[in-house]
């Protein structure tokens, strides 16, 4: 603060004795020495605020950071749960026509086969109304088979055409 040293304070003591006088100089003294104390701390308490107001703003500045962060990986977690659904939806899709296609060729035994599978995978994950799989189940139907598929054979037809190299019709 100020660069005072011992030789300058005597000087200012022996002339505050001389001017002030030897009866009022410790009254003088303790009262100026009470306002130094003040003057200390309302300048610590000063300093004290300014840092806090600091802080305060550095906090705030990281909190709106994290924030934006959050909703980016929010986003980013967004997409690729949605990526992940469609992908997860056409592969069932190419499966369930795989399975189609080849119960045509058995008489409907691999697509009961594939059914009986997805029943038990259903039963055994909770649904999302807080009933299991299995309830679920028994509301909803078979699959219908697309239109776009022949009927079904018998093994036997399907053996001849394939043993004649036939395409099946």
């Amino acid at each position: 603060m100020f660069d005072i040293g011992f030789s300058e304070l005597l000087v200012i003591g022996i002339v505050a004795l001389i001017v002030i006088g030897p009866e009022r100089l410790p009254k003088v003294a303790r009262t100026t020495g009470q306002w130094l104390g003040r003057l200390n701390r309302y300048v610590s308490q000063v300093k004290t605020d300014i840092d806090r107001d600091m802080r305060l703003e550095e906090l705030r500045k990281m909190q709106q950071e994290m924030k934006d962060s959050a909703q980016k990986y929010e986003i980013m977690a967004n997409d690729t749960a949605r990526q992940a659904e469609t992908v997860v939806a056409q592969e069932t899709g190419q499966i369930s026509k795989m399975m189609q296609a080849l119960s045509v060729t058995d008489g409907g035994l691999t697509m009961k086969e594939y059914e009986k599978l997805q029943q038990e995978q259903t039963a055994a994950l909770p649904s999302p109304s807080g009933h299991s799989g299995h309830e679920a189940i028994q509301n909803e139907g078979p699959e219908p088979v697309p239109e776009s598929l022949p009927p079904a054979r018998s093994e036997s037809e399907s053996l001849a055409h394939v043993t004649e190299n036939k395409p099946l019709s």
